[in-house]
């Protein structure tokens, strides 16, 4: 990354990857089945469908069927976590109070908790990030 250049792909996905390595166990393991993709936007077609006008609200999204969701004689698809690195870095700089790893960890692990079985309302209560 150079000087004044916004952080690329691979920036945002080093970032990422780090913090999905340093998650404890048991996270961990079940952690490691799951692609993690970084791309600049979410697709129209996908935002047409999550019915989300704006696509800097979308900063990273978790597809897959939850692990709580699973049973043992079905065979899952393997499940995939992207972030948009644009709408990461336009909250970043809208933000001003966190570091742009600080964020991307922030949303990494969100997305990994809908992995692990979590709902939107059951992060919000333990985490008050966005208050």
């Amino acid at each position: 990354m150079t000087r004044g250049a916004a952080p690329d792909l691979e920036a945002i996905r080093s970032i990422a990857q780090r913090t999905v390595d340093a998650l404890p166990a048991p996270f961990a393991a079940l952690a490691r089945d799951v692609r993690l993709v970084v791309e600049d936007w979410p697709a129209d077609a996908l935002l047409d469908e999550m019915e989300i006008s704006d696509a800097y609200d979308l900063t990273g999204l978790y597809e897959g069927e939850a692990l709580t969701e699973r049973s043992a004689d079905w065979p899952s698809p393997p499940s995939t976590v992207t972030l948009f690195r644009r709408p990461i870095l336009d909250e970043w700089a809208d933000r001003g109070d966190v570091t742009l790893s600080e964020l991307v960890a922030h949303v990494t692990v969100h997305e990994f908790a809908h992995h692990f079985g979590w709902s939107d309302d059951d992060i919000a209560a333990i985490d008050r990030w966005w208050e």
